[in-house]
């Protein structure tokens, strides 16, 4: 039998911006379903500024940078506050005492195959048990457990608005009149990034095809540096806007861009959310749970043969998610299996404008 349409909802997930990526197309649909329902949810101080323009969401920023401190703000904020329904998202001991905080009669958290951290002590409901499901597929399981149903839709709109002004800002950025393609080069871990002579390489290919190249990211001095020692083993010169653009401006600019490649960090999920053509470069996790969820086919991806060289075992007799250790993983990855990945995407540009000409000559 149907439960009852809450009036009021209140999602946990604070961190991280791919995470917090994927969480959303979730919360869209939710919108969608339940228009009256009054949506909260608290996030992380860094992944606010992405998601704050959103329309229809009340959003709580959890500033895990204050410590206990975070905590008692949480505290205030919820004060005689309570919800028809908490969606408990996150598997983090922070989110778990987080929880504590948030009065809901059905509090719904992850299956027992993926819970940990203790939010099992914290939940009264499950989402459906899922094998091997993506990310996004394993927060859109949360929508069906509202209604108790079976079924899981997959994630199929990503609603993020993005100011005016940072779109003219971004837009400002990107001057050449041909496609372009955005290198995000650097993961939260160095030990997540490609190596700079294959970003290098890539660069190169994809200008001999006729791209304009932009290396993408923050403004953090590791960055920074990855950015130039990249141009430096590169053939070519191509534009560094590493520390130009907000997130909402990044996010944009992702979305203008043709082709964009990265490791598995927030750029790449950002892209996928905007419909670009997304490479992703995997070796310590596995792509199948966090690769780029509209573009799967275009993930170069080491990670099954390091985690079985690591344990001895095959990934599907592991724990789902399971990731694989090291520093120089990712020098596993070729440049030849990218350059194959670039070919592919390629052939979706060159598809997509096909098409694009068509529908303006008809």
């Amino acid at each position: 039998m149907s439960q009852a349409q809450p009036q009021s909802i209140c999602i946990l997930r604070l961190s991280a911006i791919g995470d917090v990526i994927h969480a959303n197309a979730m919360a869209s649909e939710l919108k969608r379903q339940y228009p009256n329902c009054q949506l909260t949810w608290i996030i992380g101080k860094v992944e606010y500024q992405l998601m704050k323009h959103c329309q229809g969401i009340e959003f709580i920023v959890f500033d895990k940078g204050q410590g206990w401190r975070a905590y008692k703000q949480l505290a205030k904020d919820l004060k005689g506050r309570r919800f028809d329904l908490l969606l408990h998202m996150q598997l983090a001991l922070r989110a778990t005492i987080a929880s504590t905080l948030i009065k809901a009669k059905r509090r719904i958290g992850f299956d027992k195959a993926r819970v940990k951290e203790g939010q099992q002590l914290v939940t009264n409901e499950t989402i459906q048990a899922q094998q091997h499901a993506h990310v996004a597929d394993g927060f859109m399981a949360f929508l069906a457990a509202i209604e108790q149903r079976s079924d899981v839709l997959p994630a199929t709109g990503w609603d993020i608005p993005v100011p005016e002004a940072d779109k003219r800002a971004a837009q400002a950025l990107l001057k050449a009149d041909k496609p372009y393609f955005a290198i995000c080069a650097a993961a939260s871990k160095a030990e997540r990034n490609w190596t700079t002579e294959g970003y290098a390489a890539i660069a190169d290919l994809a200008i001999s095809k006729g791209y304009q190249v932009v290396l993408c990211g923050s403004p953090a001095e590791p960055e920074r540096n990855l950015a130039k020692s990249i141009q430096a083993h590169s053939n070519n010169h191509f534009d560094d806007l590493v520390g130009k653009t907000t997130l909402p401006q990044l996010l944009h600019l992702l979305g203008q861009v043709d082709v964009v490649m990265a490791p598995d960090t927030g750029p790449l999920h950002m892209a996928v959310s905007q419909g670009t053509a997304a490479i992703g470069l995997y070796a310590h996790s596995n792509p199948l749970r966090t690769g780029p969820y509209r573009f799967r086919e275009l993930t170069v991806s080491v990670y099954e043969q390091c985690i079985a060289q690591q344990t001895g075992q095959q990934w599907q007799a592991l724990r789902f998610g399971k990731r694989a250790k090291g520093e120089h993983l990712m020098e596993q990855i070729s440049i030849e299996s990218v350059s194959q990945a670039f070919e592919k995407a390629h052939q979706l540009v060159a598809t997509k404008q096909k098409t694009a000409t068509i529908e303006t000559n008809e």
